[in-house]
């Protein structure tokens, strides 16, 4: 396993990352399972595990809790919050007022007294950031965060928030956490040059493009992923962009197997692969699957295998652009573009 420094918090985190999401109902991963996923994870090297709030409804924070119960030391610890967390209009969102809520609900799940990294999970254009890293100050101050970053934010977000911090003399976001694959290239035109500028680190997710580079998915095959049976659209074939990514899966293949890899080593090594990239997010569902992506924990990609990526998915691309979850709200309610 590879360590590298997150950011410039001096803290050294592994190359590959455990994402929680699937644990409890979305990926219909028992308790047995997620703490067998984490044991085998800790064996393995990483020492950075990463959840949210809204996963599950908490469920995946009381799972990774109960998993990490006795070792809390020995692990960087991330969550998340702003997602709607049930129906109540104040539940959700980056203001203070509900941020210090969330963090004692996910401390209480968790079964800790602080969190390493908390995580804004999504921009929220309803609160200003001067409000947002004020909060995350304070609680940062009293002891229950070590650090905080954001995820998922546009890259003049990500400036916006570091000119904020440095104008109303507050602690500033020490990472990012995009979306980031062989498919979906477009946050190098944007995202990490934003990242290096600032000296962030960046735990990228999905990248294996939810399931589309995990070598199932291939031409002629029925397509039998976990995330196909709530967004069949993602992986419909008649639709353009999904042709165009099983297209690029095909001479993706070939790549690997003439390298002698795995395609889940191509992938994970594509994304470890960027100076501006600290760790990759692995969201295993089982301990099997967990075992086929720590293998390529030491996977280096010669600049052969990278220029042959490149050559099928072009720099700074995104092969379904209309997937992205950094788009500027005006460009998606059209309310927000006219007077």
């Amino acid at each position: 396993m590879q360590y590298r420094t997150l950011g410039r918090t001096g803290v050294q985190v592994s190359s590959l990352a455990l994402g929680a999401m699937n644990f409890g109902a979305i990926g219909r991963t028992t308790q047995d399972e997620a703490t067998a996923i984490v044991d085998a994870a800790l064996e393995a090297g990483i020492n950075l595990i990463d959840t949210a709030d809204m996963y599950s409804d908490g469920e995946s924070e009381e799972m990774v809790g109960k998993a990490i119960a006795g070792r809390r030391d020995d692990i960087v610890l991330a969550t998340k919050a702003t997602m709607p967390m049930g129906d109540e209009r104040n539940h959700q969102g980056s203001s203070r007022r509900w941020l210090a809520t969330a963090l004692d609900n996910s401390l209480r799940r968790l079964g800790v007294d602080h969190v390493d990294l908390y995580q804004i999970h999504r921009w929220d254009p309803s609160t200003s950031d001067e409000e947002t890293l004020s909060a995350l100050t304070d609680l940062q101050r009293a002891g229950k965060i070590r650090y905080f970053g954001s995820s998922t934010f546009p890259a003049y977000r990500i400036v916006h928030a570091q000119w904020a911090a440095r104008e109303y003399h507050l602690s500033r976001y020490v990472t990012e956490q995009p979306s980031y694959s062989i498919l979906q290239r477009g946050i190098e035109a944007h995202v990490l040059p934003v990242t290096e500028q600032h000296g962030l680190g960046v735990l990228v997710w999905s990248p294996l493009a939810s399931g589309w580079l995990s070598g199932a998915i291939r031409e002629g095959r029925d397509i039998t992923t976990s995330r196909s049976t709530f967004m069949p659209e993602r992986f419909d074939t008649t639709i353009p962009s999904n042709r165009a990514r099983l297209d690029a899966v095909e001479q993706l293949a070939e790549v690997a197997d003439q390298s002698g890899l795995t395609m889940i080593q191509l992938a994970l090594g594509f994304v470890t692969a960027h100076p501006a990239v600290t760790s990759a997010l692995m969201g295993p569902r089982t301990p099997d699957h967990l075992h086929a992506q720590l293998a390529a924990a030491d996977t280096v990609l010669s600049d052969d295998v990278l220029d042959a990526i490149d050559a099928i998915v072009a720099p700074g691309t995104d092969l379904a652009a209309h997937e992205k979850y950094d788009t500027p709200p005006a460009l998606l309610d059209p309310s927000l573009r006219r007077r």
